[in-house]
């Protein structure tokens, strides 16, 4: 079985999953909102998909998408460039004993997706399934 590189172990806890979540519905708040310092940042409109955690709640992964998909890798220099004042914001507005370093990735959820779609639209796929 595969290593997920970002849980050691069976899963996520359920306070990483939570803490994951709060994390998630702030960061899409701020960057809806605009409440960055950054013009070039609060013109663009993100959406982030997850928030993973590490085990000691120190580290997020956010799976940021810009909207339309253009402008994948400026976003996540834009959000890297700005993780200090991202990380002070979150951790004021949650009340975090521990405000965690943020980390930035693309959100891929999307383009798997429509492989999988691809895949099942084979035909030997197809014919697999009917059977």
């Amino acid at each position: 079985m595969a290593k997920n590189k970002f849980h050691d172990g069976p899963g996520p806890s359920q306070r990483q999953l939570r803490v994951g979540e709060l994390i998630r519905r702030t960061l899409s708040e701020v960057l809806a909102r605009g409440d960055i310092h950054d013009p070039d940042l609060n013109r663009m409109s993100i959406t982030v998909g997850e928030v993973r955690t590490s085990p000691d709640l120190k580290i997020a992964t956010a799976f940021v998408l810009p909207l339309g998909g253009k402008g994948q890798e400026d976003v996540i220099e834009l959000l890297a460039r700005n993780k200090g004042e991202l990380r002070r914001v979150i951790g004021k507005k949650l009340n975090l004993k521990f405000s965690p370093d943020l980390r930035f990735r693309l959100d891929d959820t999307f383009d798997r997706l429509d492989d999988t779609r691809r895949m099942f639209q084979q035909d030997a796929v197809r014919r697999d399934l009917d059977e």
